[in-house]
């Protein structure tokens, strides 16, 4: 009872937060909505008893949206929490899409016969999860990702060594 419970309040913070991705007004709150939408994802999956799944969901988006913070910050030059911007363009078509992609998947759920199960589940789930998603490169990954942010972050600071609010030393002696 206590898991469906939490079960349907993760799925109500996960589609609440995936609409908000396309209903604020700047890049900064879409990230924070689509990092906590795909948060509550990853927490889901633990539920279920899918720990590999549900860590890496959760640590990968993290990771994600930092990094996209990152890239807003450094490429575009901007503050990202106060430029206004609009996440939806041809509102009706993506409208329409999205409505016919929901009755498409939604008759197919009802529709399809689900097949039966084969053989018995693996005794270690996450085990067996993850030897078959990553096989043994998972401690490469995990420290290809470390070094990957550490990178971005040096680039970051080595791009913008005074800061971005800082006044540029040419400018003060020209006036």
């Amino acid at each position: 009872m206590v898991d469906d419970i939490v079960f349907w309040g993760l799925a109500v913070v996960a589609v609440a937060s995936g609409i908000a991705v396309f209903r604020v007004d700047s890049m900064a709150r879409a990230t924070y909505a689509l990092a906590v939408s795909f948060v509550a994802v990853g927490l889901a999956l633990l539920l279920f008893g899918l720990d590999y799944l549900g860590v890496v969901v959760v640590l990968m988006m993290v990771m994600e949206m930092a990094i996209m913070a990152i890239y807003m910050i450094m490429f575009m030059g901007m503050n990202p929490a106060l430029m206004p911007m609009s996440m939806v363009h041809g509102k009706r078509t993506s409208l329409a899409v999205a409505g016919l992609t929901f009755a498409v998947l939604a008759a197919g759920i009802l529709l399809v016969d689900w097949p039966e199960r084969r053989g018995a589940p693996a005794a270690d789930l996450t085990l067996a999860v993850g030897r078959a998603v990553m096989g043994g490169k998972m401690l490469v990954m995990m420290t290809v990702s470390a070094v990957l942010f550490a990178t971005i972050v040096s680039a970051l600071v080595l791009a913008l060594p005074r800061g971005r609010y800082d006044d540029d030393p040419a400018d003060e002696a020209a006036s």
